[in-house]
């Protein structure tokens, strides 16, 4: 690993995220894409790589799926048995080909995908999580689908709720509007997270206030990385279904946040790219000089939070 540490209170460690167009609705050409990326990092010199929400095979912005309440459509499961075919499943060649990617990059991975259930036909939107050595150590599986999501991916329970405790430090996440739930950010807080990851497909400028908070209110690093997409980039069977829909779908606006909420790279808008940012684990410590969400500031004789089948904070210090 590339980190430079002398003790915690010196520990510096470099992250990226990404923000990028994936070929929507095509599994083996994203891939591809992310291999590009997964490189790039690796010669930025990252030690952990951020991607988007569902980045396999997309987020499918602007497709309704024919949904009504009450009744389905031929069409609607054309779409759906696309989508379903370029999930990722686990195992599967892909997920060998990402292995053998991150193992080459020797850098931590964190990998928006929908996930294909190979015990039956539910999607999940999931969060990866691979070691340098490209082991797949973990996965968070969203535990709310917001609005019309609910209609393609199925939601997970208490065990989603994973934390890693790394050679770079503590690191969970949730996906997207997971992290409007007060609640399950607050489980991962309990678990001492530093690195809080939160890829998503929010554009809008209020989500940016929200990561603040989240690196404020949880004192952590924040790493949110989200898709920049054009009507254009969807497969031609699917444009009259987006007719009305604006041709930039979804402007980005990856951010990286220090725990003091400041800035310390993007937010990117309308292009892709790869944000790098150097994470000084002092600041850590400095900013809960204040204020402790599970320290001096939990108000632990009056609240208590029990979160049912939370796994314990995975410890691989050791194995990465």
């Amino acid at each position: 690993m590339k980190i430079h540490e002398v003790g915690m209170e010196s520990k510096k460690v470099k992250v990226g995220v990404v923000q990028a167009i994936p070929a929507l609705f095509d599994i083996s050409k994203t891939v591809d894409i992310i291999l590009y990326w997964i490189e790039k990092g690796a010669q930025e010199g990252c030690d952990l790589l951020l991607f988007p929400e569902s980045f396999i095979p997309g987020y499918p912005r602007g497709l309704n799926f024919d949904a009504k309440i009450g009744s389905r459509t031929d069409k609607s499961r054309d779409q759906w048995l696309e989508y379903w075919n370029n999930s990722l499943e686990i195992p599967s060649k892909h997920l060998d080909t990402l292995k053998e990617a991150v193992q080459r990059a020797h850098l931590f991975l964190a990998l928006g995908v929908t996930e294909k259930e190979n015990r039956g036909g539910s999607l999940y939107c999931t969060l990866l999580y691979f070691d340098p050595k490209g082991n797949l150590v973990g996965k968070h599986r969203k535990i709310k689908p917001t609005g019309l999501e609910r209609y393609i991916w199925a939601e997970s329970d208490g065990t989603s709720l994973i934390s890693l405790d790394t050679s770079l430090g503590k690191i969970g996440g949730l996906i997207c509007w997971e992290n409007y739930m007060p609640l399950a950010r607050m489980a991962l807080y309990q678990k001492g997270i530093e690195i809080y990851l939160a890829p998503t497909a929010d554009q809008r400028p209020s989500w940016q206030n929200t990561l603040q908070h989240i690196a404020l209110e949880g004192r952590c690093f924040v790493l949110s990385s989200n898709q920049w997409v054009r009507k254009s980039d969807y497969p031609k069977e699917y444009q009259e279904d987006l007719k009305n829909e604006p041709e930039n779908l979804c402007s980005g606006g990856s951010v990286i946040i220090s725990p003091m909420g400041e800035v310390l790279a993007g937010p990117l808008w309308n292009q892709e790219g790869l944000l790098t940012a150097e994470l000084d684990f002092s600041l850590l410590a400095k900013s809960k000089l204040d204020f402790d969400v599970i320290g001096h500031y939990s108000r632990k004789d009056i609240f208590q939070l029990e979160v049912r089948n939370q796994p314990e904070i995975l410890d691989i210090r050791n194995k990465d």
